[in-house]
């Protein structure tokens, strides 16, 4: 009788330690996505999908089951980001080719990111004057082309994210960022792209790309960011 209540006294403590193991791998899982928050949206691209999730993995199987539940929970948490990333399909090489083409000469760069996204990175000089959120009409055929692309792949969604220059307060760029982001999502959708397919956000001058110091670079950071992804499948067979 008194093994017995040993035993038990013994698997109970063993759960407790385990729940606790637990508990403190899912307060530092949230840590390191929490971190995440902070990337600018280009350092995003590079930690999402697989990379997340074998981080992820590793963290919980690290506490729970040491060295060998961190191979085995990098693993688990590989799998799962890899399944929430997104596909680089024959649509989206097809679009992108397609923006190539529209935008040859224009300063517009067309890249596909590193976790399968394809980006419009586009400059000041087509797409807004300065201080203002009126689409100019050089950027209006850029974006007719894109619209194009973009119906013919509705499952796609679109992230757009305006950026300014130093000058002048955060209280003038960070609406002005928004509102040239949100210019860009209202002139896609009068064209035909469902507007529940988008996100917008206004960076205001947090995130240049140049240094400030002089006009050409503040040219630079007057910019719109576009990007496009097309989720990949909820499960994997």
């Amino acid at each position: 009788m008194q093994t017995n209540i040993q035993n038990k006294l013994l698997s109970n403590q063993a759960q407790y330690k385990t729940q606790q193991k637990t508990l403190v791998a899912a307060v530092l899982v949230a840590f390191t996505l929490a971190g995440c928050a902070t990337m600018t949206e280009s350092q995003k691209t590079t930690a999402k999908g697989a990379g997340i999730g074998a981080a992820g993995g590793a963290v919980i199987g690290a506490v729970v089951g040491g060295t060998k539940g961190a191979v085995i929970g990098a693993a688990v948490g590989g799998v799962g980001g890899g399944i929430a990333g997104n596909v680089w399909s024959k649509r989206m090489e097809a679009q992108k080719k397609q923006m190539e083409e529209a935008t040859a000469g224009t300063g517009v760069a067309v890249t596909q990111t590193p976790d399968n996204r394809l980006k419009l990175d586009i400059p000041s000089d087509i797409s807004f004057d300065s201080g203002r959120s009126d689409i100019k009409s050089n950027f209006r055929s850029v974006l007719n082309t894109f619209a194009n692309g973009l119906v013919k792949n509705p499952t796609s969604t679109i992230t757009v994210i305006g950026h300014t220059d130093s000058s002048g307060t955060d209280a003038i760029n960070n609406p002005l960022s928004f509102n040239r982001a949100v210019a860009t999502r209202d002139y896609l959708a009068v064209r035909g792209v469902a507007s529940n397919r988008f996100s917008v956000d206004g960076r205001g001058s947090r995130e240049p790309i140049a240094s400030n110091s002089t006009a050409a670079d503040k040219a630079k950071n007057r910019r719109v960011e576009i990007f496009v992804a097309e989720p990949a499948p909820a499960t994997q067979k």
